[in-house]
């Protein structure tokens, strides 16, 4: 018995270091899983569209009083879709199809053009307004605020071009702090919504075939 001893002990200490690749997958999954929270809530197509519209609409920073009107109407435009995209929602339906929706107070007013089969036994109130959601909005149009009027350089040559010269490490400095605030409250408060741009996942074909 006391030769044993040392065998099951050494067996024990062999053992417990296994559990370290599943504690180091744990959490690689949740920074992933907090990453795409926060990429699903930030407005990025919308920068996107935004930043190859940009040189167009402001003349690359040569702005007469027609590429001003332009570049706010263009701006609103794109902060009305930050906002926008935070109050979509949508599911995937019985027949396999994604359907989107605007969250209402009383839960999802469908905005697809097709009926669903199961719409009449699905309960939309899970999918109501709730405050979040403005959070969600607000922090959404501030990051896009931050990134087109003082990242982009042809927009503060447009509409502010001595606030480059006098104030450059505040400009240079401050989207970069709004964006990590920001980050850091979408992490904490993630987005349970699969709005426009970022539909949920479609069950497997078998599933629906014996739901069906």
């Amino acid at each position: 018995m006391e030769e044993g001893a040392p065998a099951s002990t050494s067996q024990t200490t062999a053992a417990a270091p296994a559990s370290t690749p599943t504690t180091a997958g744990s959490m690689a999954n949740t920074a992933f899983k907090s990453l795409g929270d926060v990429l699903m809530v930030l407005p990025t197509s919308t920068v996107i569209v935004y930043e190859v519209l940009n040189p167009i609409v402001t003349n690359t920073g040569a702005c007469s009083v027609a590429n001003q009107a332009v570049t706010a109407v263009l701006l609103s435009l794109c902060a009305f879709s930050c906002a926008f995209s935070a109050f979509t929602d949508s599911y995937v339906g019985a027949d396999g199809k994604v359907r989107y929706g605007i969250a209402t107070a009383r839960g999802l007013l469908l905005i697809s053009g097709d009926d669903d089969p199961d719409g009449a036994g699905r309960d939309f109130s899970k999918y109501r307004l709730r405050l979040a959601d403005f959070a969600h909005a607000l922090f959404s149009v501030i990051v896009f605020a931050a990134v087109a009027l003082l990242a982009d350089a042809n927009t503060v040559a447009c509409f502010y071009p001595r606030l480059m010269a006098q104030q450059k490490a505040l400009v240079t400095a401050l989207p970069i702090v709004i964006g990590a605030l920001a980050s850091g409250f979408f992490v904490v408060f993630p987005s349970t919504r699969h709005g426009i741009g970022y539909p949920p996942a479609k069950p497997a074909a078998t599933a629906l075939v014996s739901s069906s």
